[in-house]
């Protein structure tokens, strides 16, 4: 029995836009979305840092260049963002204190994002991952445009289960 869903694949194959497609979906169907994505900040061509954006369009600065700040909110809603839990992100203590808090809770399911494993493994994305609680999507080019309905469906069914 799935309570959360975390889609994962590698950098710019499309996860971010798979979750904000997922959400217009969600919202369009009377579900209350609440939560935030990250995007990258460019400067003449090259990433300068991340934005924090609400789904309800509010703006921050999660980091840059020589500057960071934490970025972190629990959500109350039925379905609440979290894109993503990263490595940058996991500097934040109150950041893992958040995301642990918000997968526990039993009043919301977590649409998010994780990175793919590579290399020294994160301790809260693998324990997102091994969560039985999870459902994670594998999300690749060749797959990406066919998991949307999936996704939403998984999703929907997830929120059936939260209290």
């Amino acid at each position: 029995m799935f309570k959360h869903v975390f889609l994962t694949g590698p950098p710019g194959v499309g996860k971010t836009t798979l979750v904000q497609k997922a959400c217009e979906a969600l919202v369009s169907s009377g579900v209350g979305v609440e939560g935030f994505y990250t995007e990258e900040v460019r400067e003449g061509g090259r990433r300068v840092g991340f934005d924090v954006v609400t789904v309800a369009g509010e703006r921050g600065q999660l980091s840059r260049i020589r500057y960071q700040e934490g970025a972190a909110d629990g959500g109350s809603r039925k379905v609440f963002v979290i894109d993503e839990v990263g490595k940058m992100e996991l500097f934040s203590q109150s950041f893992i204190r958040a995301v642990r808090q918000t997968l526990d809770s039993s009043s919301c399911t977590i649409l998010g994002t994780i990175p793919i494993p590579k290399g020294k493994p994160l301790g809260l994305v693998e324990e997102v991952r091994s969560r039985r609680d999870v459902k994670v999507f594998t999300v690749s080019k060749e797959n990406r445009n066919a998991i949307l309905q999936d996704l939403i469906a998984t999703v929907q069914n997830c929120l059936q289960h939260t209290t």
